[in-house]
């Protein structure tokens, strides 16, 4: 039973006992009062009685008729008259019981009347003696009504009481329904504070328990700005706290690997003469000034979302850029570079860019030669300059945002769309889900989405799009019942819609069945970067069954923190972190740190990007709930498309 119904019965039972004890006690002493006011009366009247009769001198039937005259009021239930012998002279006496109350009353309550006596005189002499016992049916009517009286009286007051004592009980059942919460949310990892009580007893406990919460919260932090750290020593230049080459080979290789990656530009940025500056300015100048260019770098990354800037090595710094045109932003790397340098080289100071194109399905190694080739012809020069690399675009790809504009409502028009699928497995091959990314044809080609869609989201059609992707999501979890589930790569940039996130809940409580299948992913980047939108998006999809993720995550991992109140059903970590997880301590120290508290926080942990063997048998060490990638392998699955 619960301490809310033992606390009612509590007070039911108290407030019946009162009720019972102030009835019982009421009635017995109006019954007393009522018993002492017939005994007076009885009394009185005799003796009003005995000094009437003595006025007769003896005559019975004078006597006789005063006695009827007086009991026919009907107040009294007997009057006898006897002579000094004894003998009976005159009596009266009611012979039917008429009571103005219930019968169980009256035998619950029995009412006495005490006779009232009186002697008559003759003079000196004494005549007879009147006996009056007045009737109890007025006194049991008036105590009937004063009981009733007092039970209407004690049953007011009673609920009352029990309105006040409810208002009393929601005020500390709401205090303890939110320390409950608090605490089961303590269990779920999910750390949330409550306003203190006004009750000091509840003041205590909800203070104890919003200290504990915030303990909890500091360690919390405390462990992902731990966990942060080793993320930088592994993937990060000890110099210039820019990526490593390593870290950003493995960002370049994830989007020539991954369907849904973006297509962009790579820069590869040379500072000149880098060796004769350090023998001239000597080591603690030179690495100054290498820190100036990383600062200045990383203020481009900062202006452009999901761009990434790194050191290559002693003279060279990589720039990806999410953008199909970077010539405009290249020209101002390039001269800010130079201003960078130039604080600390007086003259001849000089920087080469090296620049090339990429997208979805291309060959790293040929990207980097190409681009290599354009940064030795640019520095070939002599001079301050941009060389572009041979294209890595297909030459019959659109060049303008009309063009695609018009390719995609072309292919949405025709439905020309479908979904890819790239099975997410566990670590003993059985599927979890498929990773369904859209694909979009133009012409005879079918492009994957990192093709079409930053030039979608620039044209604002990315909601249009991920719309179609969850209905086709959803048909396909209905016509195949047998799927296990199905993954859909949605933009952030959706969740700025409010009649896209209307629809997808829409559709999702429709189908209640397939979307206990469906999986939604967004990016990480994007999910930070719209993170009010898309906490509103969980709140209201969560309802529906649908699991919500990250991909790509890790990156922006010193935000974990901010995840805490939204409650994840998985998170699928970056390919960078994956790339060669074997060789690399650092990472394997990291992404084990970030498994234990996506895992406190209730959500599954996957793999994106493994290629090879040894990576899988190296995340199933660190505790990976799954992985995905060119090197998973399943049991058994069949991809339809």
């Amino acid at each position: 039973m619960s301490m809310y119904r033992q606390i009612w019965l509590s007070l039911l039972l108290t407030a019946a006992l009162c009720l019972a004890g102030g009835l019982l006690a009421s009635t017995l002493s109006a019954r007393g009062y009522l018993e002492d006011q017939l005994r007076m009366k009885n009394a009185d009247n005799a003796s009003t009685l005995a000094l009437s009769l003595s006025q007769h001198q003896g005559d019975p039937v004078e006597i006789g008729l005063a006695v009827a005259a007086m009991f026919d009021n009907g107040h009294y239930e007997l009057i006898r008259v006897v002579d000094q012998h004894g003998r009976e002279v005159a009596v009266r006496q009611s012979t039917s019981v008429i009571v103005d109350a219930p019968r169980w009353f009256v035998n619950a309550v029995p009412i006495s009347s005490v006779p009232g006596q009186a002697l008559i005189s003759n003079g000196w002499n004494q005549a007879g003696t009147v006996t009056i016992v007045s009737n109890t049916r007025f006194a049991y009517k008036t105590l009937w009504e004063s009981t009733m009286a007092m039970v209407a009286a004690l049953l007011l007051s009673s609920l009352l009481g029990g309105w006040l004592g409810t208002l009393v009980l929601r005020r500390l059942k709401k205090t303890v329904d939110q320390v409950i919460a608090q605490a089961q949310a303590i269990t779920e990892h999910h750390f949330i504070t409550t306003p203190e009580s006004n009750v000091p007893e509840l003041r205590h406990l909800t203070s104890a328990m919003n200290k504990t919460v915030l303990l909890l919260k500091k360690m919390f932090a405390e462990e992902a700005l731990r966990l942060e750290q080793v993320r930088l020593e592994a993937n990060s230049d000890a110099l210039t706290g820019l990526a490593n080459r390593s870290y950003f080979m493995g960002q370049l290789q994830a989007a020539f690997e991954m369907e849904d990656s973006y297509s962009g530009a790579l820069l590869i940025i040379r500072v000149a003469n880098l060796a004769e500056v350090n023998k001239r300015l000597g080591r603690t100048e030179t690495d100054a000034l290498l820190k100036n260019v990383a600062a200045t770098l990383n203020k481009f990354v900062a202006r452009v979302p999901n761009s990434l800037a790194a050191r290559l090595n002693g003279a060279d710094f990589g720039l990806l850029l999410p953008l199909t045109e970077p010539h405009p932003l290249a020209d101002e790397v390039l001269d800010a570079v130079i201003a960078a340098t130039s604080a600390y080289i007086q003259r001849d100071s000089l920087a080469f860019i090296g620049a090339g194109k990429f997208s979805y399905g291309l060959n790293l190694a040929n990207l980097m030669t190409q681009v290599d080739a354009a940064l030795a012809a640019a520095e070939a020069q002599g001079m301050s300059c941009i060389r572009d690399a041979s294209t890595v675009l297909s030459e019959d790809a659109p060049r303008s945002n009309e063009q695609w504009l018009r390719l995609i409502y072309h292919a949405i028009e025709n439905r020309e769309t479908k979904l890819g699928a790239f099975p997410v497995t566990d670590f003993s091959q059985q599927l979890i889900h498929s990773e369904c990314p859209l694909r979009m044809r133009f012409g005879q080609e079918w492009l994957p989405a990192g093709q079409f869609l930053p030039v979608a989201e620039k044209l604002g059609l990315s909601s249009t799009l991920d719309t179609i992707a969850v209905t086709m999501g959803i048909e396909e979890l209905n016509t195949h019942r047998e799927i296990a589930g199905l993954a859909i790569n949605l933009s952030a940039r959706s969740l700025e819609d409010a009649t896209f996130c209307d629809y997808i809940r829409t559709i999702l409580l429709a189908n209640p069945k397939a979307s206990r299948r469906l999986w939604i992913e967004f990016p990480e980047y994007g999910a930070y970067a719209h993170l009010a939108a898309f906490k509103e998006f969980c709140r209201q999809i969560k309802s529906t069954g649908c699991r919500i993720g990250l991909e790509h995550f890790g990156r922006q991992f010193s935000q974990i923190g901010l995840l805490q109140e939204i409650e994840l059903d998985y998170l699928k970590v970056d390919a960078s972190f994956i790339r060669h997880i074997h060789q690399n301590p650092g990472n394997q120290l990291f992404l084990k740190g970030l498994i234990s508290i996506g895992h406190h926080l209730g959500m599954q942990i996957f793999a994106e990007g493994v290629t090879q063997a040894d990576e899988l048998n190296t995340l199933a060490e660190l505790g990976f709930d799954g992985a995905t990638g060119p090197g998973v392998k399943i049991a058994s699955f069949e991809n339809k498309n």
